[in-house]
């Protein structure tokens, strides 16, 4: 006979938490009218013959609230730093000066804004998507336990009213901050 520990509710527990992780990380590479350093996360350049991420070929800083600097390690890659931020989908005209590339991030217009805040809900449905479907491969798995009469009803019913809980907590912490995200995008 099966018996519940903490274990079984972790294992899902944890694979919610990653959702919520990835969903910050879409968030994050979002663009506000705000200079955000992980907006860049997401672009890579070719050095040496392999695709490195931004931040472990050039020192990111964010002098200005509205301005990104990128100086390279090797100046040399300059301009290959240069054409990946233009061919991203970062909307932003890099300057490059020789020696290092400004980013300024202009304010943005209400219909920049209004199509940054559907980006996010349709993250945040995503990410909500994505639990329920965690508590489901759950209560699939136990239900089967059950059937084969490894299970018994009072624990299925337990482990159900658990697991509905601690997805009812993650769609609940999905929800404040796609309201979070929304009111920062919307703020001028």
């Amino acid at each position: 006979m099966y018996i519940l520990s903490k274990d079984d509710y972790d294992q899902y527990e944890n694979r919610m938490k990653k959702t919520i992780k990835s969903l910050g990380e879409n968030f994050n590479a979002l663009r506000a009218g705000r200079a955000n350093p992980h907006v860049l996360d997401r672009i890579t350049v070719e050095y040496y013959g392999v695709p490195s991420p931004l931040n472990s070929v050039a020192n990111i800083q964010v002098p200005e609230p509205r301005m990104i600097t990128l100086t390279p390690w090797d100046p040399s890659i300059l301009r290959d730093v240069e054409r990946a931020i233009q061919a991203s989908d970062l909307g932003i005209n890099p300057s490059n000066d020789g020696k290092m590339i400004r980013l300024l991030f202009p304010i943005l217009s209400e219909e920049r804004r209004k199509e940054l805040v559907k980006s996010v809900h349709m993250y945040a449905e995503e990410a909500k998507i994505a639990v329920r479907n965690i508590r489901r491969d759950g209560i699939d798995r136990f239900r089967a336990l059950n059937k084969k009469k490894e299970l018994t009803d009072d624990d299925l019913k337990e482990f159900e009213d658990k697991i509905q809980k601690i997805t009812d907590k993650y769609v609940k912490e999905i929800e404040t901050l796609s309201t979070d995200k929304e009111n920062d995008l919307m703020e001028i």
